[in-house]
């Protein structure tokens, strides 16, 4: 954040001790199917309140428009183009939700702050390189709202990984949930991530033994392109593809070779972080077979680095809704898996929320990431402010 930002846009110094405040959290996953919005009210430390949620997909030309930017099919002037475009998208998003708000609210309520993520054109971390669009000056100028953006390039410069950043959000939430513990939180996107926690209401910046977290490997995002390829058809609806197909074990065998899986955390994920050429001599159903089980055995893997195996495991993101995916994650696991739902939460805006929640810990001078989250080293305080 910039000399001169770091003061709460309600008008009081930073102060972690404040009381809470709404902000709205906007997010654009590595699926490219929309847009997700949602309103929390937090201090930065505790959730006082969720408000109102909703998700908007994107129109055909912009989606393919963005495909093309992350497939690194266009030039920086088409990228800019595509900038400004998903930016207008998220202002839209942002407006039609706060419209909403104001009409139950019966007032002209608004959010201290956005939580505005982009959209993630590549990410390779091996190289400290990420790559995020989305104009965070011309959101606070479309919704009159200040904005922070850029939570990846603080923890990147202090050595991290830049992702994942959802971990504390889910600290935040299971606070005193009645789970077992050590527990496990799954984000079935794009990309799958998880988080690890040792036991309820840790004071995690004092106790980074009870946290881990990392991306696992694909969720989503290859089955998806595979479903869309073979189908048309953007994604494959409660995995009624693969279960036609059947599980090619060489082609499998194949793609759990890569080395990432025997890498230990921390670890992130670009969308196209493997190569599933092992697939393509696949009909349509065995494909999307075996590319669901490529998604769970992956998830089953990070097992391996958990400092104890976790007595519960719950599955965010669209991956959720797959029941064949899910099915796979816990026949992998040998444990069953059931969606954030079952903790109270919304599993569709789970990762919004987290961005509203990470824009106060901004302005709050609170860190985002933590060395058991990203590998940074130290705890890091990310995100920049745009004021309208």
């Amino acid at each position: 954040m910039s000399e001169g930002e770091d003061r709460d846009p309600t008008g009081g110094a930073q102060a972690p001790g404040r009381r809470p405040i709404w902000a709205l959290g906007l997010m654009s996953g590595t699926s490219m199917d929309g847009v997700d919005a949602a309103l929390v009210r937090t201090d930065g430390v505790k959730i006082a309140a969720r408000g109102p949620a909703l998700t908007q997909a994107y129109d055909p030309e912009v989606r393919a428009r963005l495909r093309a930017a992350v497939a690194g099919d266009c030039d920086e002037a088409e990228i800019g183009a595509v900038e400004r475009l998903i930016t207008d998208h998220h202002g839209a998003v942002a407006a039609r939700l706060l419209d909403s708000w104001r009409a139950e609210a019966g007032s002209a309520a608004a959010p201290a702050v956005i939580g505005f993520h982009g959209h993630t054109l590549w990410h390779r971390p091996r190289e400290g390189k990420t790559r995020q669009i989305g104009d965070g000056p011309r959101l606070a100028r479309l919704t009159g709202v200040p904005v922070v953006d850029d939570f990846r390039s603080a923890d990147m410069a202090a050595g991290g990984e830049g992702a994942p950043l959802a971990p504390l959000y889910h600290a935040a939430k299971l606070r005193g949930a009645d789970v077992p513990y050590p527990v496990c939180i799954v984000n079935l996107g794009g990309v799958a991530n998880l988080t690890w926690i040792a036991a309820q209401d840790l004071e995690l910046e004092r106790d980074a033994a009870g946290i881990l977290a990392f991306d696992t490997g694909p969720a989503s995002a290859f089955l998806d392109d595979w479903t869309e390829a073979h189908t048309g058809r953007p994604f494959d609806e409660g995995g009624a593809l693969a279960a036609r197909g059947r599980v090619d074990s060489e082609a499998l065998g194949r793609l759990l070779a890569d080395p990432y899986f025997a890498a230990p955390p921390p670890k992130s994920l670009d969308r196209a972080g493997f190569d599933v050429s092992a697939v393509a001599r696949l009909g349509a159903a065995d494909g999307a077979a075996t590319l669901t089980e490529f998604s769970a055995r992956a998830v089953a893997r990070a097992r391996d680095f958990l400092p104890q195996a976790p007595k519960a495991w719950f599955a965010s993101g669209g991956g959720r809704h797959n029941i064949v995916l899910m099915a796979a994650i816990g026949a992998a696991l040998g444990a069953p898996i059931g969606p954030v739902e079952d903790l109270g939460w919304d599993g569709d805006v789970l990762e919004a929320e987290a961005f509203a929640f990470l824009a106060v810990r901004s302005l709050r001078g609170l860190p985002s990431s933590l060395p058991a989250t990203t590998g940074a080293d130290r705890p890091v305080v990310g995100g920049r402010l745009h004021r309208p």
